[in-house]
């Protein structure tokens, strides 16, 4: 495909196409996109796909009902890649190539189930399955290869690792005993020792200070920081930094993102009828906010969780706090309110953000089924359920000026935040197969039976939900994977990998821990001697001599531990869109700093926020974020996926945002390094990769400028252009 630029948005010419090749020279991002997480695929068939096949496909398409219309059986994954009549029934990767989905959605003279169309977020749930390449655990006879569940042993279940409670560990001899500055360089060497690999060299101060400030911020770091931190001849410098950037407002701004990211955060709803907008949230920007405070302010772990699922039951009259209710109170919220179908949906929407957030396990796929893989009931579920179902969504008036409903609610959202609160506890039936018109026993509310020592943790009663008690059951020093769940996702934000590789999943489905003791280790302290504090944490993480490593590559390396899982050298990263967006911001000094505060258009040229502030819809996704990766807020989301497409390169050559602060990097360059090209191009180095330029780099720049170059700002914009697209500015050594 050609990168020659789109003349409607650029008339740069030629002068592009060269500066196209001028970053390749520089290294444009050749990235590999990962392999999408199985594990995550197979739940959401659990959850989402395996009950809606049982209850409306089977009785015409199984070998159990004797039955294949069409030549079509749906009850094992070869026989829907097999298909019927009309071919294949699914290809994985492709919705619009399926003839399932083409079938579900009505689009065909094939509709089905024939008696009536599936609801809207059912179909969106195959779709994402499809793309997701229909992962799917059923053998070839359209049963599951693991045994039956005939019931759970409650007691072999707890003795497994991830029910057991983290415990600390003396750390290991080591070979190098001076490389150790944590317990968790002990852990990683004791295994590079094991495996006959060393650890790479210390980066370089340049290296460190970009990292650990796009890591800590999501921003990078000023140029006079950078040599500032070059020349400081202590040797508690890294320390000095790194507590700094702990200090820094926008701490909270970075890490708040990847709450937000977990917590599924929008401002609207997946289907909106006409202008009808009385289901989304205009201020959701508050909860946003409450995140950026709390994390800066460094609350503890514990306080945090209890006040998103419970503040108004904690500090009722702290008005402030009502807004980290978020958590739940913007989640999915459909038409049709109060119809059973309706609340079952929203409830395994709570049930699975609260399990898979903050407990990393699939408690949701117990909806239909006892979970086919770990130790949880469909009691369990319903039991959880039930406390959401004690709930309603509420808008909170912002002011006593407020037009009321009758129940004390905001009229307009606009003039609302959007929280949940008590309503008429209530514990909820089981529902047979998911089917809210099969009603089994009632399930009395309740905590994890396999988190609960001998008999269930009873949650709430006949006045309260029951939510305070799920939040002081989650954050009990005796739960064995709250803290655990926390210090893996902490691990794979600073690292590039978690230790548990599927960071929302710990059961049987996900990866197993490549250094379980580091994990219990961290976990233990993290709680026992850390208070819950998550700068603590990262302090001890981005300190250590593991984490402070090259990223410099190896023989030894590439045949031992390819993957890097031993972790012999710093993994490479690459920004998210956030910080990618930031950076370029930051670099041609249009970057607003300012912290909280309403949505913007982040493909907007004039506007300077930080991307954490983009207006997030669950309808239609922004184009520019969707591009570069950014989750799907309408379900928890553990990861970015990272994905290398022409679109996205195109994006960088011709896109208005890009090319406008490509033009205010140029500007900035001659006001600041004045007419002087030498100096003009050290100043960009040092801008956007936190370095000066090397004799090659300066003189390849030179040659492409011209002699004339310092009265040709068309040339300095172009080229400010291609130093945004190289690779260096979008990767993180």
């Amino acid at each position: 495909m050609s990168l020659v630029p789109n003349p409607v948005d650029r008339s740069r010419g030629q002068s592009l196409t060269t500066a196209v090749a001028l970053a390749i020279v520089l290294g444009m991002a050749p990235h590999a996109r990962a392999s999408a997480d199985e594990a995550e695929g197979l739940a959401l068939f659990e959850a989402k796909i395996r009950p809606v096949l049982i209850e409306q496909c089977y009785s015409c398409h199984s070998a159990e009902e004797n039955v294949a219309k069409g030549g079509l059986r749906l009850d094992s994954r070869a026989a829907m890649l097999q298909g019927g009549d009309g071919g294949p029934a699914v290809e994985p990767g492709d919705p619009e190539l399926s003839l399932l989905i083409e079938a579900i959605r009505y689009d065909s003279y094939v509709q089905m189930p024939p008696s009536r169309k599936l609801p809207p977020e059912v179909i969106a749930a195959f779709e994402q399955w499809v793309t997701m390449g229909a992962p799917d655990p059923r053998s070839d006879d359209g049963s599951t290869p693991e045994p039956p569940t005939t019931g759970i042993d409650w007691d072999a279940a707890r003795s497994s690792w991830t029910y057991q409670p983290p415990k600390r560990s003396e750390p290991p001899e080591v070979s190098d005993p001076s490389w150790v500055r944590s317990p968790i360089d002990a852990f990683i060497l004791a295994r590079l020792d094991d495996s006959g690999l060393v650890p790479n060299p210390e980066a370089d101060r340049r290296t460190l200070a970009r990292r650990l400030s796009i890591d800590l911020l999501g921003l990078p770091p000023d140029p006079l920081e950078v040599e500032a931190f070059v020349a400081d001849p202590s040797p508690n410098a890294v320390e000095a930094f790194v507590d700094r950037l702990l200090a820094s407002p926008h701490f909270g701004e970075r890490w708040a993102r990847v709450w937000l990211d977990l917590a599924r955060y929008a401002e609207d709803q997946a289907h909106i009828v006409g202008d009808d907008t009385s289901l989304t949230y205009p201020n959701a920007y508050l909860y946003r906010d409450w995140l950026i405070k709390a994390l800066n302010d460094d609350i503890p772990y514990d306080t945090f969780i209890r006040r998103q699922l419970a503040a108004d039951l904690i500090e009722p009259a702290d008005s402030d706090e009502l807004a980290a209710l978020g958590f739940i109170g913007l989640g999915p919220k459909y038409y049709r309110r109060n119809s059973p179908e309706v609340m079952a949906e929203e409830w395994e929407d709570r049930v699975d953000v609260v399990s898979r957030g903050l407990l990393g396990l699939t408690v949701a796929c117990a909806r239909c089924h006892d979970h086919k893989y770990d130790p949880i009931s469909t009691e369990d579920y319903y039991a959880l359920a039930g406390v959401f179902a004690s709930t309603v969504m509420f808008n909170q008036p912002l002011t006593d000026e407020c037009e009321l409903d009758d129940d004390g609610e905001a009229k307009a959202p606009e003039n609302a935040m959007h929280i949940i609160k008590d309503a008429d506890p209530k514990d909820l039936n089981v529902f047979i197969r998911g089917n809210v018109e099969q009603k089994g026993p009632v399930a009395r509310r309740h905590f994890l039976s396999v988190l609960s020592d001998g008999e269930p943790i009873l949650l709430g009663d006949e006045s309260s939900s029951g939510r305070l008690d799920l939040a002081e059951a989650i954050v009990d020093p005796s739960n064995p994977l709250t803290s655990r769940v926390f210090v893996n996702r902490v691990w794979g934000q600073l690292f590039g990998q978690s230790i548990v590789g599927t960071p929302s999943n710990f059961g049987i489905l996900g990866e197993q821990p490549t250094h379980p003791e580091l994990l219990d280790d961290l976990a233990a302290r993290f709680v026992t001697e850390g208070g819950w504090s998550l700068k603590s944490l990262i302090r001890e993480l981005a300190t250590s001599s593991t984490y402070r490593q090259s990223s410099a590559i190896t023989n030894a390396h590439r045949t031992i531990d390819p993957e890097n899982t031993l972790y012999a050298r710093a993994a490479r990263k690459r920004l998210v869109v956030e910080s990618w967006r930031d950076s370029v911001l930051a670099a041609s000094g249009s970057l607003d700093r300012t912290v909280g505060g309403t949505s913007i258009d982040p493909s907007d040229p004039d506007v300077g926020r930080r991307t954490l502030y983009s207006r997030i819809s669950r309808l239609e996704l922004h184009p520019m974020l969707a591009r570069f990766d950014f989750p799907d807020p309408n379900a928890h989301s553990d990861g970015r996926a990272r994905t290398t497409t022409p679109l996205q390169k195109l994006f960088v050559l011709n896109s208005p945002f890009v090319t406008h602060h490509a033009d205010r990097l140029a500007d900035r360059l001659a006001s600041e390094a004045g007419d002087d090209p030498d100096a003009r191009i050290d100043l960009a180095y040092r801008l956007l990769f936190a370095r000066p330029p090397s004799d090659a780099e300066t003189q390849l720049a030179l040659s492409f400028l011209g002699s004339d170059s310092c009265n040709d700002p068309e040339r300095w914009a172009v080229y400010a252009q291609a130093l945004l697209a190289s690779n260096e500015f979008l990767l993180i050594d």
